[in-house]
């Protein structure tokens, strides 16, 4: 019986090893015991709907229809996808129509995994939540009668209306040219085709595979190889790539050129602020870059830095005044719109922008560096063979961080999420375990790809960590 713990976002696991039918049902046990007890009651004196979705897994469709089940079978009112959907579904549904939204995916994560995230009030479930259901399992035997069988219903209407009303449509209807689309096989297939004209998208990767042609369904640039290949032969204008759940974004330029989720934020915060008179703070996890710091300090807003995982900066966009909410891992959001990643939501920002502005998306980007300064960004993954204590590693690492790096001295280290050491120039190398896989990340910022290489091996030699 696996010990189920809740992760950056989500519970995770091995498909037929820890993922299993037993455990699966066993937190979904807790989750009907916990909307039992806290859901409220409508004014007709019932219970709020809960919706349960799912993405192209293998089985996940399986998995969900056992999950509403047991819902089912606890007199809890659920609906349940007739098809795989999005997570950005699901965290829509949450605004209206739905209490709370359980969606079966692992996101990113390579094929032979799947999950379970949960989402509520347009967000990810705050870490109160997920431990107060962490603490209900095995509280109940599990309750699944037979011949519970959850309604089921197309919903995504309600997620494309949501869209429409957040993005300028008209600038949109405007754009002339191409864009390239790798689904990776994922959930959010044909979803652009549904807020463009099918003639201008070419689209890769949108057959139904649970395994992903083989690949893990990540868009980060070494999974892009086909995408920017695909931009350049048909010359269009932007290349776009989704993850499993459609959660997360990568984008491309014209050029066949990976645009650092650095650069995206920053085109997009740079555009709201000066064209849309965005007010608040901005608020970035610590495995972000220094370009959205200098654009906060350029404009006077406070600017802030939380732990990895888009829960921690939605947490704060529910609580503060925050303008511009971003996370390394292809989130981005800003006021106004769901505090939650939405990786077409962004995809469509960023060609609004490109229409309006009548920019490239190479040209937008350089008109970042020309105001900001050049930003060469880079993440290294290490395989673990075991888990790590982070805050005990963070302290060992702490004890070898030499007080220069090359030229420039060490201005500040911060133990937030792993260990982030801040040059003078703003220039900086994070070492931290993941919160949803068995790696150890290193990532780095400077000026030059040069100067960043050389942060990212220093990284893995204080980590002891090679690639070999």
């Amino acid at each position: 019986m696996a010990d189920i713990k809740f992760g950056t976002d989500g519970w995770r696991g091995i498909i037929a090893w820890d993922f299993t039918f037993d455990n699966v049902y066993r937190l979904a046990q807790a989750m009907a015991d916990y909307i039992n007890r806290n859901a409220p009651v409508l004014e007709n004196g019932k219970m709020p709907k809960i919706f349960v979705g799912y993405d192209r897994r293998f089985m996940s469709d399986i998995f969900a229809a056992d999950i509403a089940a047991i819902f089912r079978s606890n007199k809890i009112d659920v609906v349940l996808a007739d098809k795989p959907v999005s997570t950005p579904v699901a965290a829509v549904l949450t605004l209206s129509k739905c209490w709370m939204a359980i969606m079966v995916t692992a996101s990113h994560n390579p094929a032979h995994f799947n999950g379970i995230k949960i989402k509520i009030a347009g967000r990810s479930a705050p870490a109160r939540i997920t431990k107060d259901i962490e603490a209900l399992i095995d509280q109940n035997s599990v309750l699944k009668l037979y011949g519970q069988k959850a309604e089921q219903k197309d919903l995504t209407d309600v997620y494309f209306k949501y869209l429409s009303s957040r993005i300028n449509t008209k600038k949109l209807k405007t754009f002339k040219g191409k864009v390239v689309v790798d689904y990776m096989h994922g959930a959010a297939t044909g979803y652009v085709e549904k807020m463009l004209s099918a003639k201008h998208v070419i689209a890769l990767h949108d057959n139904h595979n649970p395994v992903f042609g083989n690949t893990q369904p990540e868009p980060v640039e070494k999974n892009l190889t086909e995408l920017k290949k695909t931009v350049v032969e048909k010359k269009a204008a932007l290349g776009i790539a989704f993850d499993g759940d459609g959660d997360r974004v990568a984008l491309v330029d014209e050029k066949g050129n990976y645009i650092t989720p650095c650069f995206i934020a920053a085109v997009l915060c740079d555009y709201l602020i000066k064209r849309k008179k965005l007010k608040g703070n901005v608020v970035q996890t610590v495995s972000m870059g220094y370009l959205l710091k200098r654009i906060a300090r350029a404009h006077e807003m406070r600017f802030e830095e939380v732990s990895v995982g888009f829960k921690n900066v939605a947490e704060r966009m529910n609580l503060e005044d925050v303008a511009f909410g971003v996370e390394e891992a292809g989130g981005f959001a800003w006021k106004g719109g769901l505090s939650d990643r939405d990786g077409l939501a962004v995809a469509l920002a960023f060609l609004t922008v490109m229409v309006d502005m009548g920019k490239k998306a190479s040209e937008l980007c350089a008109d970042i560096t020309a105001e900001y300064g050049a930003s060469f960004y880079q993440r290294r993954d290490f395989e673990l063979t075991k888990g790590l204590d982070k805050a005990a590693f963070a302290d060992k690492l702490r004890k070898k961080m030499p007080k220069k790096i090359g030229t420039h001295k060490v201005a500040e280290i911060s133990t937030l999420d792993g260990l982030k050491v801040i040059l003078d120039n703003d220039e900086w190398l994070l070492i931290r375990p993941s919160g949803t896989e068995p790696l150890l990340r290193i990532y780095a910022e400077s000026a030059t790809k040069k100067d960043t290489q050389a942060l990212l091996d220093l990284g893995a030699k204080l980590a002891g960590v090679s690639d070999k």
